[in-house]
């Protein structure tokens, strides 16, 4: 099973270790807002919607995110 695509492998962040479809969503959104409010895109300017445009750059892994419900990592002493 493991050899097989997983389904929603389109809508996952490259770098989430977790392949989560919602948290895929969730960054796509608040990046189509930042677009909406005046950022400019990283990709090439073309006529595509801040939805579209913002779930590329997510697919593409050109946003930056963090998990916050992750723990911190505390350095042993």
């Amino acid at each position: 099973m493991a050899d097989r695509p997983r389904p929603n492998a389109h809508y996952a962040i490259p770098d989430d270790p977790d392949a989560s479809t919602y948290r895929f969503i969730i960054v796509a959104a608040k990046r189509a807002r930042q677009l909406q409010n005046g950022q400019r895109s990283v990709l090439p300017a073309t006529n595509k919607k801040p939805t579209v445009l913002s779930m590329e750059e997510v697919r593409r892994g050109l946003v930056p995110w963090e998990d916050l419900n992750q723990p911190l990592e505390v350095p042993a002493e």
